[in-house]
């Protein structure tokens, strides 16, 4: 049972390249990627896949640039095999991220969400260490010296807490991810809104502490200038409440509760504070103040 990997494609093709030769370094061949380029207007890696002329590996180019949520749900809608994973066109698969996940899936079948163990890298490959990363995993993800399930009110109240996962290093139970559609209305965070439905839904979340996926973060993202002027957390605000209402209906007061608190939203807030005032942007600090003050 191959693992189903999709790249979902625009940006730096040199980063794609690396990402496809991660692929291309698994220690099991049981995989097959498929590749679906957003119209991005540089044919370099049209042209590297095709060199590579791989038996295992798909590429498909569509004739105008749909955005990222649209190329999420042709993923979703290509998928064949049982488990798949929508891979981030900069992160890193270790070798042993397709043996991690097929193990993991092998032994608890019923889980509809697999998370392995994560690094955190910068532009230039070397892992780092943020402050919002560390106080998520050390401090928010509950701690196990091997693989847990997780589910119902408990596993979406601590998301709610801290989202700890890693949207490209996540492995999917394809039945199980048709159930649901991203949301629109959350360019930056449909990934979460989609992962917390699953769970509302009842999902189970297999979490695997082998350390086999990089996970790439950009000082200069479209999400990190976003959190700096405070545009991400006006959308923040609105999942968030969206979510209150989600667990209202379900009687999950915990839930509901950690869903209006929303502490480590606040907090990654607070943390972008001092950068805003010293840069003088008026209107970040403003949004910033009122994240992590607000209602």
């Amino acid at each position: 049972m191959p693992l189903d990997i999709f790249i979902p494609y625009w940006g730096d093709p040199g980063y794609m390249e690396d990402t496809v030769r991660s692929v291309l370094a698994q220690d099991s061949d049981d995989w097959v990627l498929t590749i679906i380029d957003d119209a991005y207007p540089d044919h370099t890696v049209e042209t590297f896949i095709a060199k590579l002329n791989h038996p295992r590996i798909t590429y498909i180019r569509k004739e105008k640039n749909e955005g990222i949520t649209a190329n999420y749900r042709s993923c979703v809608a290509l998928a064949k095999q049982d488990v798949m994973v929508i891979l981030g066109c900069d992160d890193i698969m270790h070798p042993n991220y397709v043996s991690t996940i097929l193990a993991g899936h092998q032994q608890f079948p019923d889980a509809s969400i697999i998370q392995p163990g994560v690094r955190v890298i910068d532009e230039n490959g070397q892992e780092i260490h943020t402050i919002v990363d560390t106080v998520k995993q050390r401090i928010v993800k509950p701690r196990s010296h091997g693989r847990q399930l997780l589910s119902g009110e408990a596993l979406a109240t601590n998301l709610m807490h801290g989202v700890w996962l890693y949207w490209p290093s996540l492995a999917f139970r394809t039945d199980k991810i048709r159930q649901v559609d991203f949301r629109d209305g959350y360019p930056i965070i449909q990934d979460v809104a989609l992962t917390m439905d699953m769970i509302f839904q009842g999902a189970q979340l297999l979490v695997d502490p082998t350390v086999c996926f990089s996970y790439r973060r950009h000082s200069e993202s479209a999400s990190s200038t976003k959190l700096v002027d405070g545009s991400r957390f006006a959308g923040e605000r609105q999942y968030f409440s969206f979510a209150a209402s989600q667990s209202a209906e379900l009687g999950w007061t915990k839930t509901n509760r950690a869903a209006k608190l929303r502490l480590t939203s606040r907090a990654h807030a607070l943390v972008l504070l001092p950068k805003a005032a010293l840069s003088r942007h008026v209107v970040a600090v403003k949004a910033l103040t009122r994240h992590a003050f607000g209602s």
